[in-house]
């Protein structure tokens, strides 16, 4: 069952209890929101449908994305449509930056993440939440899956300080999603039997999440990183 198809069917609080990546990213994101100060100037790198816009009525939002992810989508909200490895700014005019779930869509990572922090003040926050276990979306662009230690090395090697590497849950939070993906391959009326027989195991096992304390089986990671300031140039 897609997330989408989900949101149709299930009251909130119990999308937020199953659909748990979905949930932590609305939760960085509206909580990054609240730390920033009226006016500020925030960057959506890879915005989409700019659907994070909404938690920034009181900063100067700008959504840039390529727009070739998804033939589906609607891209007219977009300040920009530019292509990350190039960002049209001028160095240091951003306060926060956000790359929700977009890492994995560019071809040249470190490049991209390396513009960000260009464009960052010295000090900025960068919200990054990029999967780790997760099905091919998006395709042909979909290039990458991250592990902890790959994303504090980008983040680390474009110039960013590392503050936090959280995982999106652990083993019995990906099984449970799992469950839920098997929905999809049934046709029409067939859906009855992973409804029946997968549901209700998806509904129990991320009560399980617990025991996988170190969470190497994770759904994704969210990472908060500060721009570095330039380092004084010799004379």
């Amino acid at each position: 069952m897609t997330y989408a198809t989900a949101s149709r069917m299930l009251p909130a609080w119990l999308l937020r209890y199953v659909y748990s990546f979905e949930a932590m990213i609305e939760r960085s994101v509206q909580r990054l929101a609240e730390l920033l100060p009226e006016g500020a100037r925030v960057l959506d790198a890879g915005a989409g449908e700019s659907q994070h816009a909404l938690h920034f009525p009181h900063c100067r939002y700008t959504g840039v994305d390529l727009a070739v992810g998804d033939a589906g989508w609607n891209y007219s909200r977009l300040d920009a449509l530019a292509d990350l490895n190039a960002l049209p700014f001028p160095d240091g005019v951003f306060d926060a930056a956000l790359n929700i779930v977009t890492l994995e869509h560019l071809r040249q990572p470190a490049r991209a993440l390396g513009e960000i922090a260009r464009v960052l003040k010295p000090g900025g926050t960068l919200l990054l939440i990029a999967p780790h276990q997760w099905e091919v979306h998006q395709a042909p662009h979909d290039y990458f899956r991250y592990t902890c230690h790959g994303l504090r090395y980008l983040l680390e090697e474009a110039g960013f300080t590392v503050d936090e590497i959280e995982p999106a849950g652990g083993l019995f939070r990906l099984l449970s999603r799992r469950l839920l993906n098997t929905v999809q391959f049934f046709p029409g009326f067939a859906k009855l039997i992973p409804l029946l027989l997968f549901v209700p195991a998806a509904l129990m096992l991320p009560v399980l999440d617990p025991l996988d304390r170190n969470r190497d089986f994770t759904l994704g990671y969210r990472c908060l990183a500060r721009a570095k300031a330039a380092p004084p140039q010799s004379h």
